[in-house]
């Protein structure tokens, strides 16, 4: 779950609301949220898409799993520090925060119902990706990988 300022979740729901629907492989999945697959270092991840105050304040809280080649994609709309943790959050779980042009910058592994942040250490963070603890290294993803398939 994110932790953000009103008046950065008003910078992320703007354009939210005017690119919603624009990715042709976008769905909707269980939990209501829109579905799409991205593509890291040829490894496809089906990611469900926060990108609504509500979505990125609950990310994957009170769920009790997550299928192996799941996340959970944020959209944090524009550049800047971002910080997560993991409130109510009972899977172990990777965060990659990515830059505007879809580069994984940075890595960190977060542990169930931990409260304390987990921030970057670059500001010009524009996305987060959320999978099963050790997905990233299991599928050989360090910084500097491009992210295919963000939704714009």
């Amino acid at each position: 779950m994110v932790r953000r300022s009103a008046k950065s979740i008003f910078g992320t729901l703007l354009p939210a609301l005017i690119f919603a629907g624009c990715s042709p492989n976008t769905q909707t999945g269980a939990f209501g949220l829109s579905t799409t697959t991205l593509t890291l270092h040829g490894n496809p991840l089906n990611v469900e898409v926060a990108d609504t105050p509500q979505s990125l304040s609950t990310g994957l809280m009170f769920r009790s799993s997550m299928p192996e080649d799941h996340g959970m994609l944020f959209m944090l709309g524009s550049a800047e520090h971002a910080s997560f943790w993991m409130k109510n959050t009972k899977i172990p779980l990777s965060i990659a925060y990515i830059d505007g042009k879809g580069i994984v910058r940075e890595e960190h592994d977060m542990e169930p119902f931990d409260e304390r942040t987990t921030s970057s250490s670059s500001d010009d963070i524009v996305y987060a990706l959320e999978v099963n603890q050790g997905w990233f290294q299991r599928h050989h993803i360090d910084p500097g990988v491009k992210v295919e398939g963000i939704p714009r």
